[in-house]
């Protein structure tokens, strides 16, 4: 019986030309599904695969050879499967070939009724599914959405939040007819808040959002809206729960007094929008721009050696040209054009007009608030007291008192508890990893000074061991950093899938290093927006020779080994130490793509096709299958849930397991102007050490270009020369 049907599977099969990032389905009778890693073969499922379930799954699959009809297993833990067919024919219910594990989505659900309903009457047939075409595989349906679902809270629900209202700490009080007043400007982290902090957090934004949609207290949001130092990621998470909140029917009133083109993509959300007559308005169109300091370096006798693998890796290109590349050129257009159209198809769509009317306002050169209005593209003109004016009239507060409001800082520390909004028994853990991967923690490293591997590592191996946690999401917003931290947090990761659901959920950028985490979860979902990919490696060093010269300096070596000076500064690369230093990084860069494509069960020469370090945004990595579905966190614990088998109307409980608490050194730095000058030493003292580190030979980096991160607005420690151009003289100021 078994081997009919793996011959008809190979008849089926003949002449086509098969690849592993194919999807084959063997339709028999029942459902059976087991980890598949190569291609293509088909797996057999028995009694057996419940009892491997948690173990590591990458070990037991079983490929057919349809020449010889011989059983082929790999055996792990001692454990090894059958090789005998005797007792297959009883055991086996069905055959049925889907992805693994680690494949980028699930089938279907409907496609999957309709498939067990016509099972019956089928004969055994074969499909093959290419990521990106309309198929079950890989379409985003395939996910929950996670969408926000407003329930006004009444009955017996209204009575226990009145009551816990009523019993709040007095900081936790909030007065009936409240207007929730949130200020958005600057930098906006991806991490919750600790204790002392006090800048924007992403999180405590979407859940204030959350909050005042049910709090019977808020009335609605004043929101003000300046100049954001974020990226696109994360304004399309806080658009998004903007909308969710309008499912209430309160009022979201915004005001903008600095207006560019982020600003006003966020704002146009919120349908009523006010800005003062002297606003200052900049809509005149996006842009991105490179700088190089090939020049500087040469003329002060540095000369960077740098190798970088693959042609679009542009990391290290600011200190050893003094030019754009054509294919970085390609690759910055191609990400100009994606935001350019995803900002003017948003803007037309909220404000109910065609793409071209847009594209013509944003041609004119929009400076004047005047031009604003005319063109409906805000509400009205107000100084900021007559929006507050017009709100106590809409409120029916009294005119001679200040509106009555709840700030951002305040609100925030209103627990979920208070209005019903906790979560259930099941536990998800959430893990944020946010900044440049390093492998330890430095001297002067604070609890935000990045992702340190061996802290993350610890977290993930904690959660693992756990059995509190259904499901682990995985938050990310790094542009990446050093390759060997990059590589064993992945191993860690894909050690975490083994045994539980894990999902990975990008913010503004999960890149080189970033996504090098990304890629071992079961599903990566992005925003639209996010910058992805960056699948290459950099590193080199300083020539500092000319330099030494011209100062007087010298640096004598004594050694042992044909490579032992590999990294001495004093001097080029010898012939044979260039072409070593080449295959180090080569090496380094075949080590990240074939993993890239073994974690996205796609062939190596597909891979290749979509790494050589090209950046990609989220929509586009979509469709490459890089990344699995569009969408933010909500989406990340709905599908967390469906995962972990839990019901999606069922609450859970959000573990934070990265929050971080501030050390002395954030303490004290933050409110001590008298340090300041020994800070300012200490930073750039930081900075050399790690402009030497990140180039040396011994410092392969997994690390998206600093001009990309320009795209967010917003510095990144990639920047690592201009970084300690700006330390040097704020030292000098401080002298």
């Amino acid at each position: 019986m078994l081997k009919s049907q793996c011959s008809q599977l190979q008849t089926i099969g003949q002449g086509v030309a098969m690849r592993s990032n194919f999807v084959l389905r063997l339709k028999i009778s029942q459902k059976c599904v087991f980890p598949s890693f190569t291609s293509p073969s088909v797996i057999i499922a028995t009694s057996q695969y419940r009892a491997f379930q948690h173990n590591n799954l990458g070990a037991y699959q079983k490929s057919w050879n349809l020449d010889n009809w011989q059983c082929l297993s790999h055996s792990c833990n001692g454990i090894e499967l059958h090789k005998e067919f005797q007792s297959v024919s009883k055991l086996l219910m069905q055959l049925k070939l889907q992805r693994s594990l680690f494949s980028r989505a699930a089938l279907d659900e409907k496609q999957q009724s309709a498939e067990n309903a016509q099972e019956e009457n089928e004969q055994p047939s074969v499909h093959m599914e290419e990521p990106g075409e309309d198929n079950g595989a890989w379409k985003e349906e395939a996910f929950p959405l996670g969408e926000f679902k407003y329930k006004k809270i009444e009955g017996w629900n209204s009575f226990l939040v009145k009551l816990k209202m009523l019993i709040a700490v007095p900081w936790e009080r909030v007065k009936k007819g409240s207007v929730l007043n949130m200020k958005l400007r600057g930098q906006i982290s991806d991490q919750f808040p600790s204790r002392f902090s006090s800048g924007l957090s992403l999180p405590k934004i979407c859940e204030n959002f959350i909050k005042a949609a049910q709090d019977p207290r808020i009335s609605g949001i004043y929101l003000q809206i300046e100049p954001l130092n974020c990226g696109w990621g994360k304004i399309d998470e806080i658009r998004r729960h903007i909308l969710d909140y309008k499912k209430s029917g309160k009022f979201i009133v915004c005001y903008i007094p600095v207006c560019g083109e982020k600003e006003y993509y966020l704002a146009c959300t919120c349908g009523e929008l006010y800005a003062p007559p002297g606003a200052y308005i900049t809509l005149y169109g996006l842009k991105v721009q490179a700088s190089f300091l090939g020049g500087v370096l040469e003329k002060a006798g540095v000369q960077p050696q740098i190798q970088r693998i693959g042609k679009y890796k542009s990391a290290g290109d600011q200190l050893s040209r003094k030019n754009m590349s054509k294919e970085n050129c390609e690759m910055l257009t191609a990400l100009l054009d994606d935001i350019y159209d995803n900002w003017v198809s948003k803007i037309a769509s909220a404000q109910g007009k065609a793409k071209g009317d847009i594209e013509n306002l944003l041609n004119e050169g929009i400076y004047k608030v005047e031009r604003l209005k005319e063109e409906g593209l805000i509400t009205d003109i107000k100084y900021d007291d007559e929006v507050r004016t017009m709100l106590k009239e809409r409120l029916g507060q009294k005119l001679d008192r200040e509106l009555q409001v709840v700030d951002y800082g305040k609100y925030s520390r209103v627990r979920k508890w208070t209005l019903g909004l906790s979560g259930g028994r099941d536990k998800i853990a959430v893990i944020r990893a946010s900044g440049s991967i390093s492998r330890v923690r430095g001297r002067f490293s604070t609890s935000r000074s990045g992702i340190v591997g061996e802290q993350f590592i610890e977290k993930i191996q904690q959660v693992r061991d756990s059995k509190r946690y259904k499901a682990v999401i995985l938050r990310i917003d790094s542009p990446g950093g050093d390759a060997l931290a990059s590589d064993l947090m992945w191993r860690e990761i894909r050690l975490l899938a083994a045994s539980k659901p894990v999902i990975a959920s990008m913010a503004d950028v999960a890149a080189s290093g970033g996504y090098y985490m990304a890629m071992a979860a079961g599903v990566v979902l992005s925003e639209n927006l996010t910058l992805t990919g960056s699948i290459g490696v950099v590193t080199g060093k300083f020539n500092l020779n000319s330099l030494y010269e011209r100062i007087g300096f010298n640096k004598e070596i004594i050694s042992r080994g044909r490579f032992a000076e590999l990294d001495a500064e004093q001097r080029p690369f010898r012939p044979d130490e260039e072409e070593l230093f080449a295959k180090s990084a080569q090496n380094a860069y075949k080590q990240f793509r074939d993993k890239a494509a073994f974690s996205r069960s796609m062939s190596v020469d597909k891979m290749e096709a979509v790494a050589q370090g090209r950046v990609w945004t989220g929509k586009a990595a979509s469709s490459l299958g890089l990344v699995d579905a569009i969408g933010g966190f909500s989406r990340a614990v709905a599908i967390a849930k469906e995962k972990a088998g839990i019901p999606l109307e069922k609450k859970v409980s959000l573990v934070e397991l990265s929050r971080g608490s501030p050390s002395l050194l954030e303490f004290i730095s933050g409110g001590a102007d008298a340090l300041a000058s020994i800070l300012s030493l200490i930073r750039l003292d930081e900075s050399v050490k790690d402009l030497f580190e990140e180039f040396s030979p011994s410092g392969v980096q997994a690390r998206m270009d600093g001009i990309i991160c320009q795209l967010l607005g917003e510095h990144r420690d990639g920047q690592v020369f201009l970084k300690l151009i700006k330390d040097y003289l704020s030292s000098i100021d401080t002298l």
